[in-house]
């Protein structure tokens, strides 16, 4: 299969996006960790390490992943990307917050409560950043021409 081939083009967005992920939720991971050793209730530290950690994959992904991240477009950008990725992370949030709370030995664990919310927002945060955010879609394959450089394109042949 060709390198440029949309599905392979795609597959490494969602790779590369996959990736960011990871140093996402290891920003997230980091900052909860200090905001509970800080004393914060479980709540506001995840609101805290969240929001965090959602700043650094959307400056991640904008210049490394889609590559369009925009000066002129950064306050529209950073609002798309806020806004698509807020409901993957209010899944994840309630997820963490729901294991949490039921204070069952190895569910309620704060970093496996993390876990699991963060995988289940990873496919709702790709669709709105891919189709909303940084948009910028590939041009489809293109077929060798052809025709002579002036000339009109040939017709189907003698019928």
């Amino acid at each position: 299969m060709n390198r440029s081939h949309p599905i392979i083009h795609e597959a490494r967005l969602a790779l590369g996006f996959g990736g960011v992920g990871m140093i996402g939720f290891c920003v997230d991971a980091a900052m909860l960790r200090i905001g509970l050793m800080l004393g914060l209730a479980a709540w506001a530290a995840r609101i805290i390490s969240l929001f965090l950690a959602m700043q650094a994959t959307f400056t991640i992904n904008g210049l490394f992943v889609f590559h369009s991240l925009d000066r002129h477009r950064f306050s529209r950008q950073w609002g798309g990307y806020m806004l698509a990725n807020g409901f993957g992370n209010f899944c994840n949030y309630w997820i963490f917050l729901t294991l949490v709370s039921t204070h069952w030995p190895v569910l309620s664990n704060h970093y496996l409560a993390l876990a699991v919310g963060s995988l289940s927002a990873w496919a709702i945060n790709f669709a709105g950043t891919r189709l909303f955010v940084f948009r910028k879609l590939r041009a489809p394959l293109e077929t060798p021409k052809t025709a002579a450089p002036d000339g009109p394109s040939p017709g189907p042949g003698p019928a």
